[in-house]
């Protein structure tokens, strides 16, 4: 099972601080700590960690970022032939603080996720068409999203299309092009101007979406299918720290979905791996691995 994602790579970088400051003022945090994030780089880690061979597509920059994001990949098995450098820009960065209420402040720099282009994708067309599925989001330039779904759609490859973050208009051909969209319950909501829900869900499957997967945080998920629905439950567990659980879905879904699963039964699969990434601290580092898994989840 072979999944290739084409999305962004960034650092996080985490400082914890006594609350969040005012403009101008400086505090002193009592930690830090870098983890390696952005939702592309995200969804290949976790699939690598399920076992699957996984090829990511994405632009670092020449510095120091860049080159640990490229070990972390090898560190998991990614194929890292398609993560390209840029001198033009730096690394993609999410400086972060947060208080002791866990609330938090985010600027992120997309740097040089922004320089990918349409002859990198071209590049990895032999990738991408050598691949059970494609994933793809929305935190690189909306037109190359659309470019690696199009080589996706033409060489024949199943696509999934988180369209994260969220926005409120999206070109209507990446609708077309989604064999399933997996929106969230905000994002949902922006892109139909409908409560999420099964309306929704219907609503992006007439823009032209194949099949919709409407993740619904410690509720489950909704599967939309042209003749039917069905709410998916997942049992529930004590989190710990939430972030990243829609990337770990969604990753988990594309190997399930590789393995050949039918929807339903890949997306209850994947909800039993968000929950366990619930349990555990950080993104990358909360995603479970094969060994971790219970009996029979990755059969």
């Amino acid at each position: 099972m072979s999944v290739c994602v084409v999305g962004a790579a960034n650092l996080d970088l985490i400082s914890y601080v006594p609350r969040l400051p005012q403009v101008g003022e400086t505090l002193h945090g009592t930690r830090f700590q870098m983890g390696y994030g952005g939702k592309g780089a995200n969804q290949a880690v976790m699939a690598a960690k399920l076992g699957a061979e996984v090829t990511m597509v994405c632009k670092l920059g020449r510095d120091v970022f860049g080159e640990g994001t490229l070990e972390n990949f090898r560190e998991h098995g990614v194929d890292t032939t398609h993560v390209t450098f840029t001198e033009e820009a730096f690394s993609g960065v999410a400086p972060i603080a947060v208080d002791p209420d866990g609330r938090n402040a985010i600027i992120i720099v997309t740097g040089a996720n922004d320089l990918l282009t349409v002859e990198d994708l071209e590049r990895a067309r032999p990738a991408i068409a050598a691949s059970d599925i494609v994933v793809c989001q929305l935190e690189i330039p909306v037109e190359l999203t659309t470019s690696a779904l199009q080589i996706a759609r033409a060489e024949g490859v199943r696509t999934i299309f988180n369209p994260a973050p969220a926005r409120s208009e999206l070109p209507e051909e990446l609708y077309r092009l989604s064999d399933v969209i997996c929106p969230n319950e905000p994002e949902t909501e922006l892109l139909t101007g409908m409560p999420a829900g099964e309306e929704a869900a219907r609503e992006l499957l007439a823009r032209g979406a194949g099949a919709v997967v409407l993740t619904l945080g410690e509720r489950g998920c909704l599967v939309v299918e042209a003749g039917e629905a069905a709410h998916v439950p997942v049992e529930p567990v004590r989190a710990v720290d939430t972030s990243g659980a829609g990337d770990a879905f969604v990753g988990s879904l594309a190997v399930f979905l590789a393995a050949g699963h039918p929807l339903a039964d890949a997306a209850e699969r994947a909800n039993r791996i968000a929950a366990l990434s619930v349990q555990g601290r950080g993104t990358q580092t909360s995603f479970p691995g094969g060994s971790e898994l219970p009996a029979g989840l990755l059969a």
